[in-house]
């Protein structure tokens, strides 16, 4: 029922089905399910199975790496750490294309309208238009040039890039001290706790990743 919902494109209805489905299964039924998930490309399912599991663990379920043939392109033009970049997009969306918050980021990367907009006009992509937000190598394009300016703003320090590119550039500025700082500090002197938890979440998924 779950797979029939998310190819009816009934993405709410297919979670709360999967929630129910899985709900008493032991670590290697939740595994199998997750596999099964991932087969799918429903990765937050995925995710969501994996993540669940006490005993048994498979990181490769937690941490998937989907559309990376896509990204590969964008890596090679920003230069920017694959590992980062996944730990980040794991974090905005669970790899779920269609995905849009409650204030209308988009995508893969959840990048805000008005940023694409600007984003777009910094590359020169005259054909752009806000139904393109949720496409996906335009929103790889747009998020991997985000990720890279702020990190090129930010002392390429990632911790602070991923503050920036959760609270805005100007509050990750704003929350530096005088002198330099650990990023373990840093992230603790964060003022808005879900900014604090995203910045440790973003940072924890790049270390798996980058393993």
């Amino acid at each position: 029922r779950t797979l029939a919902l998310y190819q009816m494109g009934l993405r709410t209805e297919a979670a709360k089905e999967w929630s129910w489905a899985v709900r008493k299964l032991d670590d290697k039924q939740l595994l199998v399910a997750s596999e099964i998930a991932r087969r799918n490309g429903m990765y937050d399912r995925a995710i969501h199975a994996a993540d669940r599991t006490t005993q048994l663990h498979d990181f490769n379920l937690r941490y998937p790496s989907p559309y990376r043939d896509n990204l590969q392109g964008r890596i090679r033009e920003t230069k920017l750490e694959e590992a980062w970049v996944y730990g980040l997009m794991r974090q905005e969306s669970r790899f779920v294309t269609e995905a849009k918050s409650s204030v209308g980021a988009a995508g893969l990367m959840q990048v805000m309208p008005a940023t694409a907009r600007w984003i777009a006009k910094q590359l020169g992509m005259r054909d752009y238009r806000n139904q393109l937000i949720s496409e996906l190598d335009t929103n790889l394009k747009l998020g991997t040039y985000y990720m890279k300016n702020v990190l090129s703003s930010l002392d390429n320090s990632p911790v602070l890039a991923s503050a920036a590119y959760n609270a805005g550039p100007a509050r990750a500025q704003q929350w530096r001290a005088e002198k330099p700082l650990e990023g373990a500090i840093y992230v603790e002197s964060i003022p808005f706790d879900e900014t604090r938890d995203y910045v440790k979440k973003v940072m924890s998924n790049t270390v798996y990743y980058a393993k």
